[in-house]
């Protein structure tokens, strides 16, 4: 019998969309769910949620629930993780309003700049836990990880573990959904081939087959929606990185515009509005979803109430199933570059690049050599990400400074000074959640 684990089932409106991905198939109905958190509380209404969605489904899964880690674990084919560490207060307050006294401002910051880094730095040591725990009960599931900052955990596992692992994001899906939109082109009509890193990959190919069989390159339809002046307001900063190198990007606007150093700047302060960027975005976000919590939880645990339920665009079920049933289904996912994938990529960093799978798993799909401007552009956040993962690894305080200091969003604002300055007063307000670094 097949048993899915989720790691952070606390995080209950996820946990749903997937139970439901997963329920949805006639051959995971009576699949075993093992949810595990450390949240009680949480935990407990993911528990009714579940029982929910599986009665929508006509599904008679095994539900078990559990705050041990290594009793999850066990008989374990699947591992999914879902959390995050430190959660709004006391962690991402911090990371927003400490660069906030150097003058450096933010969007998202939990896959790059500073906020990423320290993401990453209270993240990494729980999943490398969860991993060593892996190898010694389920040495041979699949651990599907959805946790931000995704480069930096998939690249700082495989650096200690031979687990078998997929990072998983949705914004390539989300991305052709948004551009169908833009173009008027129906979405199951776009095929796409698009590879690069997490929050930075690029659409090479976008087109649709035609009746008589040839393809349509879609391209010129996007740049079309420039001409006209079309541009969408929450997707200024992509079109503007689109007309200056030629290939569209997968994460938002919002993300990507504290991932370079042109878009946010403090001397500037016209390109917030022409661009429409929403700094403190994150904060707002958690903010609004604290404030709504025990009104979505009475929700989805009162059976009297409706609650919708539905099936996503994630990937994790696809994954699930596929091995389960040995369907042939292609996804992106993110996987190490090991030399082969993108070739004018460092070998040992994480991509994320088409990959098939079925009975035998992940099977990453070899793109060869990006356009030089995207393979360029993407170097500088991995730079970020690798001197990270060394600071984890060898515990070294020198290559969380450099992994700062190499940051283009806040190597643009800040002095080398000023960016040490920071990174110390993070560490020390970030203490008990992260490693002591020497």
């Amino acid at each position: 019998m097949t048993k899915i684990v989720f790691v952070g089932a606390g995080s209950t409106v996820f946990a749903k969309n997937l139970l439901a991905d997963i329920l949805s198939f006639d051959e995971l109905k009576q699949a075993t769910i093992c949810l595990y958190d450390i949240n009680k509380e949480r935990l407990e209404t993911s528990i009714k949620v579940a029982n929910r969605v599986a009665k929508v489904y006509n599904a008679t899964p095994t539900i078990e629930a559990t705050m041990d880690c290594a009793t999850a674990l066990g008989g374990a084919q699947f591992v999914i993780t879902m959390f995050q560490i430190g959660g709004y207060d006391p962690c991402t307050i911090t990371d927003f309003e400490i660069p906030k006294k150097y003058g450096l401002r933010q969007t998202i910051a939990d896959s790059l700049g500073i906020g990423g880094i320290m993401r990453a730095l209270r993240t990494v040591p729980v999943l490398w836990d969860l991993c060593e725990k892996m190898e010694k009960i389920c040495p041979n599931a699949l651990l599907i990880n959805y946790v931000n900052p995704m480069a930096m955990n998939m690249w700082s596992i495989n650096r200690k573990y031979g687990i078998a692992n997929v990072g998983l994001c949705h914004s390539v899906q989300w991305t052709r959904w948004a551009l169908s939109l833009d173009i008027n082109v129906p979405e199951n009509d776009i095929h796409y081939v698009c590879a690069g890193i997490n929050h930075l990959a690029f659409f090479l190919e976008f087109k649709r087959r035609l009746p008589d069989g040839t393809n349509e390159d879609l391209y010129p339809l996007i740049r079309k929606v420039i001409e006209v002046n079309r541009v969408p307001d929450d997707n200024r900063v992509r079109y503007e990185l689109f007309k200056h190198f030629g290939y569209f990007v997968t994460e938002s606007s919002e993300h990507f515009s504290e991932y370079c150093p042109w878009f946010i700047k403090a001397n500037q302060p016209e390109l917030i509005e022409k661009f429409n960027i929403p700094l403190d975005e994150y904060p707002r976000r958690c903010i609004a979803a604290i404030k709504g919590w025990n009104e979505m939880r009475a929700t989805m645990e009162d059976e009297n109430k409706e609650l919708e339920i539905q099936t996503s665009n994630e990937y994790a079920a696809l994954i699930v199933h596929s091995m389960v049933t040995d369907t042939k289904r292609k996804i992106n996912g993110n996987v190490m570059n090991n030399g082969s994938l993108i070739t004018n990529l460092p070998k040992e960093c994480c991509v994320e690049v088409p990959c098939f799978i079925d009975y035998n798993g992940i099977q990453p799909v070899a793109v060869g050599d990006l356009p030089l401007q995207l393979a360029s552009l993407i170097q500088t956040n991995i730079n970020v990400q690798g001197l990270t993962v060394e600071g984890l690894v060898t515990g070294k305080r020198d290559y969380i400074y450099q992994a700062a200091m190499l940051d283009p969003h806040t190597a643009a604002e800040l002095n080398l000074d000023q960016i040490k300055n920071m990174v110390d007063d993070l560490l020390e307000a970030h203490k008990g959640w992260i490693p002591e670094f020497k």
